[in-house]
Formats: C-alpha cells, structure tokens, sequence
C-alpha cells in the first residue's frame, strides 16, 4: 500500500468520526438569552419613568455661612419624568422647588424680612422660594461598570443637568406691611450635579436617595449678583420612582451545548476507531523508507481579540491583552504589524458589520499608540469574509481582531 493511500484513508477515517459528531451535537443545542453577551436596545416608547421626591436644603454663600446652620435649613422638592435608553445612559426634566434662607448687606435687598433683628446688628435675614424647570443627563454608574443584571436591587446613579429659576419673595409696602409673596428681579441660572441611590422595591418602583449640590449665579443679597462669587445649596431628598413598561432590557440569544447523558456508545466506537489507527499505523511504518519531507507552517497571529456581538468597545479583559500585545511590538520596533477588523456576516446588516470591523480594528490600534507603539508600526484594515469560516454556530469566533507580522 503506498503511503499516499494509507495516509488518506486515516484522514478519512478521522473526518468521518467528526462529522458523526458534529450532527450529534447540533441535535443537542439549545439556545439562551446571555446578558454578559450584551444588551439590545428598546423601542422608543419603553422605559419611560416618573419621579417624585421631596427633602431639604442649605443655602450656601459667603454671607449665608454668618447666619446659624440649624437656621438655614428650608423644604425642597422636585417632579421628573424622563427615559433610559439604554441600560447605562438616560435622561430626565421636570420642576424643582428650592426654598432659601440667607443673610443680605441691608434691608434693601429683596427678600429681607422686615420686623426681624439683625444679625450681627447688620445683616438681614432672607428667604426667598425658588422655581424651576431643569433637566439632567443621567449614567448608571452600576450597569456601567458590574454589566446588567435584571432584578438588581441596588443602583448608583450620577447625573448633570442644568435649570432656570423664578424667584418668589415676600414684598412689603412702604408702612412695613406684609403685601404677600410676588415674583422678584432675582431670578436663577443654575448648574447642578447628583447622586441618586436606588433601591427597587419591585419592578415597577424604587425608592431613591438624591444627594446633589446646585451652584447658581447668585442673588441679590451680599452686594450683587454673578457667577463669579461663591452661592449654591446643597440638597438631600427622598424618592420614589415608578417605572413604566417595558422596564426591562432583552439579551442576545446564544447557544448552549447541554453534557451527553451517556457516552457508553461513543466509547466503544472510539475504541475501535483506536484499533484502526494502529493498524494504518503499523502500515505506514513499513512503507516509510525515507524521511518525511518537513512541510513549514504558516505562521499564526501574534494574538486574536474578540468581541460580543455589536460591540466594538474593547472590554477591561482585552485592553489589558492589547497592553501586553504592546510591550511585545515595542521590544521589536523594527517590525511592522497589520491589525485586521472582522465581523460575523450571519448577523445585523452589511453596513452595520462594515461599522464593526472598522471600529473594532481603530480601537486596537488607538489602544496600541497610546501605549507607546508608533503608528508606522501599524497598519489596519478590515475583511469582509468569516475569520474561522466554521458556520453560523461558531459566529462568536468571527467577531475579532487579528493581529499578525507584516509580511
């Protein structure tokens, strides 16, 4: 037998008995929602929520601080509505109340009460009601950094938004009679910046407590108005938040390859398939005479980086790969590295999977300059094709960046 002939028919023989085990396998998937693989977005009109919370503040100002603490605290309270649209970034906008209590240079300015000692024997006391529209940009710090999880009962919450505020205050006639709360020249532009711990007590409603600091442009009362003097509150508020279908997020499905109940079959089967290999292996001993001609290897990747489906966004795992890939290119400056973008053409639209391949291989190589790799070391470019050419149930091995010596 020639050794041409016995080597194809081992080939053959090992071919066969993965095939047979490849069709026992896809008999056997099952498929499963994974949120680790990543989010899909919502409709529009999902994930809307309202917020209504109410608590207290203290005005802060550089005359403010002369009037006693304990004195300074006034109700604040606040109504939102607003949506996520994702499971990290969201918004809001709805009306805030702020009352204010301080101190002004001299009874002239608006909001001094009248009838009321000085303090100090020359500042006067203050209040002042403040109305708002604002609106924030809100980022959920605890998806953003542990994935989403349905069901999680804590979230951490950061948010920056800005409002403007009328300013009501109580008026006085010219005998010192009260003539009721009007609006005042002393209205407010204002920045403010939060914190928002929530608890879900279920999953329509959470309850939420709101730590934030509102800096504004200052009001009438220690010599004038304008940013660059020192006025703010800070504030704390209790929360309770009702969430509007649908409050959840769907995860990509994936497939699952359950373990073999029994593998008595497969043994006796392998055990025989041994018995033939040593006996093609036998033959092939006899009819070598010379030795093998050696065959050289294409040469692999330096390194393969892979990605959920849809994302281009290198995870915390992959930059600490891409770093180590780094100090390997710079130890050989003098050569060249082509970083190639690929993206599984089984899933989302061509031009969606061009975005990726694209993306995903600028990413790498931003990565790579930024720690100290010289961008004439790089090339990128993108491939159209399947990486791993398996099948659509192996489309996860397409989703990557290869990394390879320029030829």
């Amino acid at each position: 037998m020639k050794k041409a002939t016995l080597i194809a028919a081992l080939c053959g023989l090992f071919m066969g008995a993965q095939t047979i085990s490849a069709q026992e396998t896809a008999q056997e998937l099952t498929y499963v929602s994974d949120p680790s693989q990543g989010v899909l977005l919502n409709r529009m009109k999902d994930n809307w929520f309202i917020t209504a919370e109410g608590g207290v503040d203290v005005y802060l100002s550089s005359l403010a601080s002369k009037r006693s603490l304990s004195d300074r605290f006034m109700p604040a309270a606040s109504i939102y509505g607003g949506k996520w649209f994702s499971p990290v970034f969201g918004g809001r906008i709805g009306f805030s109340y702020m009352g204010l209590k301080g101190l002004a240079a001299n009874e002239s300015y608006i909001g001094a009460l009248q009838n009321e000692h000085l303090v100090d024997g020359q500042y006067a006391k203050t209040r002042y009601n403040e109305f708002g529209l604002v609106g924030d940009l809100m980022i959920n710090l605890t998806n953003w950094w542990c994935g989403y999880r349905p069901g999680r009962i804590y979230n951490a919450t950061v948010y920056l938004g800005a409002g403007g505020y009328l300013t009501y205050t109580k008026q006085y006639k010219a005998n010192g009679e009260s003539d009721g709360y009007k609006h005042a020249n002393g209205d407010l532009v204002a920045l403010r910046a939060g914190l928002i711990n929530s608890f879900n007590v279920s999953k329509q409603v959470a309850l939420s407590l709101d730590l934030r600091f509102t800096g504004f442009n200052g009001l009438q009362n220690d010599g004038g108005t304008g940013w660059n003097k020192k006025y703010g509150a800070l504030e704390a508020f209790i929360g309770v938040t009702y969430n509007f279908k649908n409050r959840e997020w769907n995860a990509p499905v994936v497939p699952v390859c359950p373990e073999s109940e029994n593998c008595d079959a497969l043994r006796a089967r392998l055990a025989a398939a041994d018995a033939r290999i040593a006996d093609l292996e036998a033959q092939i001993k006899d009819c070598l005479s010379r030795p093998v001609e050696t065959v050289e290897a294409s040469s692999a990747p330096l390194a393969t980086v892979y990605y959920p489906i849809g994302v281009s966004r290198l995870s915390r795992e992959n930059q600490r790969v891409v770093k180590a890939i780094a100090h390997v290119m710079k130890s050989n400056s003098d050569k060249k590295y082509v970083l190639t973008g690929w993206a599984d053409n089984y899933t989302g639209t061509e031009s969606i999977n061009m975005r990726l391949r694209k993306n995903r291989a600028e990413g790498v190589s931003k990565l790579l300059q930024r720690n100290g790799v010289p961008a004439s070391q790089l090339t990128v470019t993108t491939n159209n094709g399947n990486l791993s050419d398996l099948g659509e149930k192996c489309v996860a091995l397409d989703r990557a960046v290869t990394i390879e010596e320029a030829k």
